[in-house]
């Protein structure tokens, strides 16, 4: 009986070594959303040109919804529900992101991010307008907003697989960088991308949000009364409002509490007293917990719930989600690029990919460049000591990295296919490039 209890200890031991520890620390690393979705990315693109093409395809185009009195109710694709459904998600935690940036991370001081901020928009400015001298006065003229998103999770992926080789104030600066980026799409969906306006729906959502950020002004810390009336109320709205339902995503995350129910200093004096008492407990002599230690861990689990703010909550449960199963169920839904079905003479006619291609490739480095000399040329702002040229330069060849962020507004900016895979292969040859390029930059040691 002992040896079979140590076999069983040793092999539950074995099991946590190789797999539940390495599995939590490759979650926990940043540079392993960017993996997860290059696999997905690899596997959309198995797919597009394997014998299942038809079925994958099919599948996206399956219909599924509500039905109430006979009349269909939020019906649409999968496809449809992966765009505005899961990406709302991802919308929403980065709304929470920038919440807390401007609270108390690098958007704080807007000082300290001058550089950062002003290399991003001219980065997003230069690349449209790069796309603009390719198609200007077409069609395709609309499709400029595309080469101006980045793909944070590539990105900083390629950035931290460098490791030390890179200094800090350069992961800084990416990261701002791709804050920016992010609030950038946020404005151009908003602006550019909204259709025939319900009223009605519109006035109903703003009223759910409405009574969202009186409850934070009230104190109500529960997530369930944010994430019912967001869902439910904002988001269902706004999705059949006629504004992109990512901007609902957005606007709710504005409104979640930033503050926690329990002071900080308040929860450091109930841990000290709680484990005064935990320590002063009768203990006894087996492994399980007498009924008054249960009661002391209970209570210090519920004080550690209600001293994290709502908002940081939010994002650390949802972030592993948004990154490891919504991005790459994303990519895999719409990356695959079928170049036997493209119109090879609509070529011709259009320059969206060289557009989206040098947009990308040329437009986002190159505004970044320019705006730090720029800003450093008149006293605007000034880069860190650690950060060489080569080191900027570098930075802003990844920021070229559009992947699907890209893919995203290429979706809501073109109906025709061959244009939608056009735009699909100048974001796949500006990212690749882009990303071994600013790859390579970096490596290098000053």
């Amino acid at each position: 009986m002992i040896c079979n209890k140590m076999l069983k200890q040793q092999y539950q031991k074995n099991i946590e070594n190789r797999m539940i520890i390495p599995t939590l620390q490759f979650l926990q690393r940043e540079k392993s959303s960017g993996i997860v979705l290059a696999l997905f990315v690899a596997l959309a693109l198995i797919l597009t040109y394997s014998p299942l093409h038809e079925e994958y395809a099919q599948l996206l185009e399956h219909h599924f919804g509500f039905v109430f009195d006979g009349q269909p109710f939020l019906n649409f694709s999968i496809e449809h529900w992966f765009n505005n459904g899961l990406m709302s998600m991802f919308f929403f935690v980065m709304g929470l992101e920038l919440k807390r940036e401007f609270i108390g991370g690098e958007l704080r001081n807007l000082r300290k991010v001058t550089l950062p901020v002003a290399a991003a928009v001219m980065g997003m400015l230069l690349s449209a307008g790069i796309y603009l001298l390719f198609n200007l006065g077409t069609p395709v003229a609309h499709g400029w907003e595309i080469p101006m998103a980045t793909d944070i999770a590539f990105a900083l992926a390629v950035l931290y697989m460098l490791g030390n080789r890179v200094p800090i104030s350069a992961k800084v600066f990416l990261t701002t960088l791709a804050i920016v980026d992010d609030l950038g799409s946020v404005v151009v969906i908003a602006l550019f991308y909204t259709s025939h306006i319900s009223v009605g729906n519109l006035v109903v959502g703003l009223s759910f949000l409405l009574v969202m950020f009186v409850g934070n002004r009230l104190g109500v810390k529960n997530v369930w009364f944010y994430g019912l009336l967001g869902i439910g109320g904002v988001w269902v709205a706004f999705l059949m409002s006629g504004i992109h339902a990512t901007i609902s995503a957005v606007l709710a995350a504005m409104v979640i509490p930033a503050d926690s129910r329990i002071p900080e200093a308040a929860f450091i004096a109930r841990m000290k007293k709680l484990t005064r008492q935990f320590e002063q407990s009768e203990p006894n002599d087996v492994r399980t917990l007498e009924p008054e230690q249960l009661e002391i861990l209970s209570r210090v689990k519920a004080d550690s719930v209600q001293a994290m703010p709502p908002l940081q909550r939010l994002e650390h449960s949802l972030h592993p989600l948004v990154f490891f199963v919504i991005m790459p169920v994303f990519a895999l839904a719409n990356t695959g690029v079928s170049l036997v079905d493209m119109n090879i003479h609509v070529l011709n006619t259009n320059h969206v990919a060289p557009g989206v291609l040098c947009g990308l490739l040329l437009g986002k480095p190159l505004g970044i460049v320019l705006t730090v000399w720029l800003t450093e040329k008149t006293g605007l702002g000034k880069r860190s000591r650690s950060m060489n040229w080569r080191t900027v330069t570098g930075v802003g060849f990844l920021t070229s990295i559009g992947f699907t962020m890209s893919m995203f507004v290429t979706m809501l900016a073109f109906d025709n296919p061959d244009n939608y895979i056009q735009a699909k292969v100048g974001i796949f040859a500006a990212s690749i490039m882009g990303g071994f390029i600013g790859y390579r930059l970096l490596k290098k040691k000053s």
